[in-house]
């Protein structure tokens, strides 16, 4: 029992970090997509700052409080969770309901505030436990040291809980295809024999035909 406790705990501190973060450039028209696969009931948040491309200086400034970025976020179904406005930076959160891929897309709120110009965006995702602010919440809940890094721990395990199942879900998924698939090509095999059956005997008949038209037989 022991040795199992043990096991979750180091599988919890050796857990890869769900966040990513980057920066893209995007022009006028341009929409930038992005695709997370994510368990479902996990929170995810998103921090952005956008920055406006400078030609004199030939860099990059903080943006006007006029630009912003429209950002939809859509389901594995295909279903619009988030379509807002936000401004040039900002926070995105939400929460899924659906394992699966879900895309996100910004795309700037106007096209009138730059001509031909670049905008430079930050954004740095958090899945899962990476998202909750632990500081705040030992504040809060008055917690020791020992009590904080037992949340995050047991957070941790929840969070691997998801992704196991996660990956359970996409392996039923792919044997339901790979099944589904086999099943089809059987079936188109034993088609093409029965028209090769077919083709065969009609042949066969045809030729019977013959040979009796020439009294060969």
């Amino acid at each position: 029992m022991i040795s199992c406790r043990l096991f979750v705990v180091l599988a919890a501190l050796l857990v890869v970090p769900l966040s990513n973060g980057l920066y893209f450039h995007i022009g006028e028209t341009e929409r930038k997509c992005f695709i997370e696969e994510i368990p479902d009931e996990t929170t995810v948040v998103a921090n952005y700052k956008v920055e406006l491309y400078d030609p004199r200086s030939g860099g990059f400034m903080p943006s006007s409080p006029g630009i912003g970025m429209h950002v939809e976020i859509k389901d594995p179904d295909d279903k619009t969770i988030l379509s807002r406005v936000y401004s040039s930076e900002g926070r995105i959160s939400f929460t899924s309901h659906i394992p699966g891929e879900h895309v996100l897309c910004m795309y700037s709120n106007s096209t009138a505030w730059f001509s031909g110009s670049q905008l430079r965006v930050h954004l740095d995702i958090q899945v899962g436990e990476h998202t909750i602010d632990y500081a705040n919440v030992a504040q809060k809940e008055k917690l020791t040291e020992l009590q904080l890094r037992i949340r995050q721990l047991l957070d941790q395990v929840d969070q691997i809980t998801k992704e196991q199942n996660y990956q359970r879900y996409r392996e039923e998924r792919f044997r339901q295809t790979s099944d589904s698939t086999n099943q089809r090509v059987l079936w188109w095999s034993l088609a093409q024999t029965l028209v090769l059956l077919i083709m065969g005997f009609w042949q066969m008949r045809h030729l019977k035909s013959f040979f009796e038209a020439k009294k060969l037989v």
